[in-house]
């Protein structure tokens, strides 16, 4: 049963910077509250319960993908998203007050940095998992800690660490590999098996704030290896290496 008390709220932060007068838009929270539980192995997980253990993002966060504010960014902007998301995180626990910077703030900053050219802010080039470890760094003063994956098909031996981060730290994680970006809301470990799901949030959502919609398309849901991406294609592909960007909780508010 979809829950949609996940309501819709006015928040800042699009596509352009944020100097430049970016309208509001409203924007979904938590459209991952009600998503039923992961079933594994013909078990389903539940806390503290035989089929595992579940390991989930700690606090609200607003859900950034493709398209908002009329900002048209498909194709090149997934890591701009999720790190949109994970900086909602740290504004909704109240870690910061700084605005959610749009694509070309977060360019400005990577170019301030040294990191990149001039020529790259107003451009429509990807960004990786270290690009956004400089700018967690540099805007919030957030560090990161970067769990690399030579291999997809290695993901679920590293789910252990990945319910770890969610259990200490309970930040959202950002996914780099290949080409596309995902962030990371959650773990199902079942400690006995190794067996693991993963709660992932697509960023390559194009639609409106439409909660059935997204929860329909799969746009937010619990992925093991092998499933299918919502935008389709393999979720992680085996032979790919991944970044996944572990925000570290401040220690102090």
């Amino acid at each position: 049963m979809l829950r949609f008390a996940n309501a819709l709220e006015w928040s800042s932060g699009g596509g352009s910077s944020i100097a430049a007068g970016v309208p509001r838009s409203l924007r979904l929270r938590n459209v991952h509250e009600g998503l039923p539980a992961p079933g594994i192995g013909g078990q389903l997980y539940l806390v503290d319960g035989i089929g595992g253990q579940l390991y989930l993002v700690d606090g609200a966060y607003e859900y950034y993908h493709y398209m908002q504010d009329k900002f048209n960014d498909a194709g090149w902007g997934c890591a701009y998203r999720s790190l949109q998301t994970i900086v909602s995180w740290f504004r909704l626990q109240k870690y910061t007050a700084k605005p959610v910077p749009g694509h070309r703030q977060i360019q400005e900053v990577l170019v301030a940095l040294k990191d990149k050219e001039a020529s790259f802010i107003g451009s429509s080039n990807w960004i990786g998992a270290i690009e956004l470890s400089y700018i967690l760094d540099e805007y919030l003063g957030v560090t990161s800690k970067v769990l690399t994956v030579n291999r997809g098909s290695e993901i679920p031996a590293n789910a252990r660490a990945l319910a770890q981060h969610f259990a200490s730290q309970g930040t959202p994680i950002m996914i780099g590999g290949g080409v596309l970006a995902y962030t990371l809301l959650g773990v199902a470990f079942n400690e006995d098996t190794g067996e693991a799901a993963f709660l992932i949030l697509d960023p390559h959502y194009t639609g409106g704030e439409d909660l059935k919609k997204i929860w329909q398309g799969t746009w937010v849901g619990w992925k093991q290896l092998g499933d299918s991406a919502a935008a389709g294609g393999p979720l992680f592909v085996k032979d790919a290496f991944y970044n996944f960007l572990c925000p570290q909780r401040p220690s102090t508010v």
